[in-house]
């Protein structure tokens, strides 16, 4: 912040509110030893083959990991080192805490550096931290979207002081940092980049004729290109031998608007749409109330990111959710670049700064009592694990539901903790080649090899790969397993036990060991179509 003292800038505006802000966005993740977040489980199963596959030499029966560059590897470097020091769960956990952490620092410098101070409806943006896409367990993805915040508000920081030279220097490593954690970071980073350029550009030209925003569109290409390096690691990246995963799903409108409705997406489908119903206001009194106004740097990003939103589709080489990833990032900016007019009373200022406090701890207490929660089922349901031998070959099936519940039950992959914690075979492994560096390679288990083979349902759920869990139960291949694991599964027929012995359980959940002295129950596909579940007795 140019010139000014600490005399010059209400509370919302200090240092040490941004780090009282950095420190609270963390709270929800001290109970939980293992973040709940939906598909962190499984990505700490990866990261256990990655360390240990010297330790236990059968994981190599059961995966191949090859190091590769690839845009989606930011907690899976990092965690070499930290694992050493912390041990993984820790490691991990530290790690995920520092997402939250620096998507709050990267926004409020953000608006610092653009309105000159922190303006108090900035505050409004902070729960977007804890947005869907970070709940889902996307944590390549939010690692380099926090880092590209702060990137990006580095970048204007450099132009105000007109150091073009360093910022160069600094952007072409930075750019290669970032889109080696996630490729999104740095193309929304570029995206940032090449609008703020453009109003600086245009800004600091005398002539303002029809043609001036299209010279400024062509400055803004020429200054953003330190950040175009990534460009080349790209093309090596999908020019390789087992790049697959397709692109598709486009312009699916009905998606795209729900997904602005699911940005706060947790637990309390009210609370959390109240939730957005009260940035959507903030938004609308950009527009509508005379004592607030739109900074144009950030309403022209928040502008370009909506046109990367609308044609972005939603499955990008293989995975899926790409546009939803970035509806809540596209919010968070388009909110802080509301700012009070000049003129605006102090005491009205602080009653805005005041309410978007308020909004904020709302906002975290409930995400901290939910993330309870959700830490209550995991050591509920880790228990089976007391009675899991190391290296077992290991099956597991998780109940969901048909359609797209508002609580996700953040256990669909919990089988990956088996691998993280036993070194055992885990069936919800992702295996896209070039998406990541695992992929599975355990023949005898057929069909029930990898991802969505551990999600199970009460009947065969429209558009979806999950079976049915009778259909489950009779089909896996038994010799292929030693350990069967149902957690929360729907109600299935009892005969499907056969050759089960339960180990371990508590309420639905149980742990079998498998007799392979006995045969499973053998059905024909006409039977399991007119199979009806019924409540299953242990």
């Amino acid at each position: 912040m140019p010139n000014e003292t600490s005399n010059d800038l209400h509370w919302w505006q200090t240092r040490w509110f941004v780090a009282v802000m950095a420190l609270i966005a963390i709270i929800p993740l001290l109970r939980p030893d293992i973040p709940p977040l939906v598909d962190l489980p499984g990505h700490m199963g990866r990261y256990r083959v990655q360390l240990s596959r010297d330790e236990y030499p059968w994981l190599s029966d059961w995966y191949n990991f090859n190091w590769q560059l690839i845009g989606n590897l930011g907690i899976d470097i990092l965690i070499i080192p930290l694992a050493k020091l912390f041990g993984l769960e820790l490691a991990v956990k530290l790690l995920v805490m520092t997402i939250p952490v620096m998507t709050v620092t990267g926004l409020l410098w953000i608006a610092r550096e653009v309105h000159g101070r922190i303006p108090p409806t900035a505050l409004f943006a902070l729960p977007l931290a804890y947005s869907y896409a970070f709940q889902f367990g996307f944590v390549n993805f939010a690692f380099s979207m926090a880092l590209a915040l702060n990137a990006f508000a580095l970048w204007l920081r450099l132009a105000r002081h007109k150091r073009f030279g360093l910022r160069a220097a600094i952007f072409v490593p930075l750019s290669c940092v970032i889109w080696v954690a996630h490729t999104f970071g740095w193309g929304v980073l570029g995206v940032l980049a090449c609008s703020a350029e453009m109003v600086r550009q245009h800004d600091a030209r005398v002539d303002r004729g029809p043609l001036s925003w299209i010279k400024a569109w062509l400055r803004a290409g020429v200054g953003c290109v330190p950040l175009a390096l990534p460009v080349v690691l790209m093309v090596v990246w999908r020019s390789g031998a087992h790049v697959g995963g397709e692109t598709g799903d486009w312009f699916n409108w009905r998606a795209k608007i729900g997904y602005m409705t699911m940005a706060l997406r947790d637990r309390w489908i009210t609370f959390d749409i109240a939730g957005m119903a009260i940035l959507l206001l903030i938004l609308f009194r950009g527009f509508r109330d005379p004592s607030v106004e739109y900074s144009r740097n950030l309403a022209l990003s928040a502008l370009f990111l909506l046109a990367v939103y609308i044609l972005l589709p939603r499955i990008v080489f293989g995975s899926a959710y790409a546009d939803m990833r970035l509806a809540p990032f596209m919010l968070a900016i388009a909110v802080i670049a509301v700012r009070p007019k000049k003129g605006l009373s102090i005491r009205g200022s602080a009653t805005i700064a005041a309410l978007g406090l308020a909004f904020v701890l709302v906002r975290i207490a409930a995400g901290t009592a939910s993330f309870w929660m959700f830490a209550q089922d995991y050591d509920r349901e880790l228990k089976a694990l007391d009675r899991l031998p190391v290296g077992a070959k290991l099956i597991t099936f998780v109940g969901a539901q048909c359609g797209a519940p508002w609580t996700m039950t953040r256990l669909e992959h919990l089988p990956a903790i088996a691998l993280e914690r036993k070194a055992a075979y885990a069936n919800d492994q992702w295996s896209m080649a070039g998406a990541q560096l695992l992929t599975v390679k355990y023949a005898r288990a057929k069909r029930f090899a990898h991802d969505p083979s551990e999600i199970v349902t009460s009947v065969q759920c429209p558009r979806e790969w999950w079976r049915p869990i009778s259909k489950a139960m009779a089909r896996f291949p038994r010799d292929a397993f030693d350990y069967v694991w149902l957690i929360r599964p729907p109600a299935y027929d009892a005969k499907f036990n056969q050759g089960l012995i339960p180990i371990w359980r508590d309420g639905s959940s149980v742990l079998f060991r498998i007799d392979h002295s006995q045969r499973g129950i053998e059905i024909s596909d006409a039977a399991l179509k007119t199979a009806r579940p019924r409540p299953t007795p242990f």
